[in-house]
């Protein structure tokens, strides 16, 4: 048998490739003479840096740089195994996580380390550039990433804005003369799973900018600055992204990518599962096995699972899941394309337990599942 192991990360527990190793280790218990392929695979969100990472042969590389509130912060950024290709994800350096709940502003909050992590990528002399965008502190479009670029935001006296989203109703001209001209010859693609516009009652300041502290006078004020800056960029690049789906996206970090970078969105699942060839890879196979933190009625909407699933079918092969837990409106998942589904844990214990004993559990799982396919053998 060939069998090919293709699962997401187990959020807070294991790694997508602690993940596979654990199933592969549960399943040559019974079938140890089995053909083992494993994928680590995530949907563009938390974990994507480190599942192509590790699916490619790739490594992490370590940088210093700024945070959402001009603090310096250690980030890293991914080379895969290809050599040409670095992977971003922008939370590592400007993520909500790096501030503490009571001192969230996304009137000031900045999103330059994240072009500090892109200068530091393209010292490796990369072709292309994956930027998983989403999970940011900030709502400023992008504009301290490109002002790291070399991007010049300039206000009436031709002055550098100060950093943040309010600063951008002061800017007065964009000058890209300085931009690093290595962006020229990078292809960039962004990992974007939301379609939000820039501005107004769905964009970025309106839908993301309450969890990111920002109160309804906030709000206000932040989407008049991002309408302004839309206006700029379509008077001084000739580019009309306001309304453009995805804009908004981690505070307008879409709009930045678009307009600056002519980035291609795309949804993060679609962008993992070709870097990580997972179609080459089920070429052949007799089964797929994928698994997931937890599974419900959201995983069909555009998750980890969705993705396996759709290229295994694409090929006629059974697809088995193995979840932390499961929700009660999980139906939807058999409708995309997952043959079975299987909780871990079988006892009712408290969260804490079942993390620390999640790799043991995941082990007993899949051997109990390759024990059952034996059987029907």
């Amino acid at each position: 048998m060939k069998i090919v192991i293709a699962p997401d990360s187990f959020k807070e527990c294991l790694t997508a490739a602690r993940v596979a190793q654990a199933i592969e280790t549960g399943f040559k218990q019974i079938l140890p003479d089995a053909e083992y392929i494993k994928v680590p695979v995530a949907d563009g969100g938390e974990g994507t840096l480190q599942s192509l990472v590790d699916a490619t042969g790739g490594r992490l590389i370590d940088v210093a740089v700024t945070g959402p509130m001009e603090e310096t912060v250690q980030a890293c950024f991914g080379l895969l195994g290809n050599g040409e290709t670095a992977v971003i994800e922008m939370a590592g350096a400007s993520g909500i996580e790096r501030v503490p709940a009571d001192q969230r502003n996304p009137m000031i909050s900045t999103t330059r380390g994240t072009g500090e992590l892109i200068l530091s990528a393209l010292d490796q002399g990369i072709k292309r550039m994956i930027v998983a965008i989403g999970g940011s502190a900030t709502n400023d479009g992008g504009a301290g990433m490109m002002q790291a670029l070399g991007v010049k935001l300039l206000d009436a006296d031709g002055q550098e804005l100060p950093r943040g989203g309010a600063a951008l109703s002061h800017l007065y001209r964009i000058d890209t003369g300085k931009m690093d001209k290595r962006l020229q010859t990078i292809e960039f693609i962004a990992a974007c799973d939301v379609g939000n516009p820039l501005t107004g009652a769905n964009g970025a300041s309106a839908v993301f900018g309450p969890q990111k502290g920002a109160t309804p006078e906030m709000v206000e004020q932040l989407d008049l600055a991002l309408r302004h800056y839309a206006s700029l960029l379509q008077r001084d690049l000739g580019k009309d992204v306001g309304q453009q789906p995805g804009a908004g996206a981690a505070g307008g970090m879409g709009a930045a990518l678009l307009a600056f970078l002519d980035a291609e969105l795309k949804p993060g699942i679609d962008i993992v599962m070709d870097a990580v060839g997972l179609a080459e890879k089920v070429i052949g196979a007799d089964l797929v096995i994928t698994g997931e933190g937890r599974i419900d009625g959201q995983t069909a909407q555009g998750k980890t699972l969705l993705g396996v699933a759709r290229i295994a079918r694409q090929f006629n092969l059974p697809v088995i899941a193995l979840a932390g837990s499961v929700g009660s409106d999980v139906e939807a998942v058999y409708e995309c394309g997952i043959a079975a589904l299987f909780p871990i844990v079988h006892d009712a214990v408290p969260l804490s337990e079942a993390l620390a004993k999640g790799e043991e559990n995941l082990i007993r799982a899949a051997r109990n599942l390759a024990s059952t396919l034996l059987l029907l053998r």
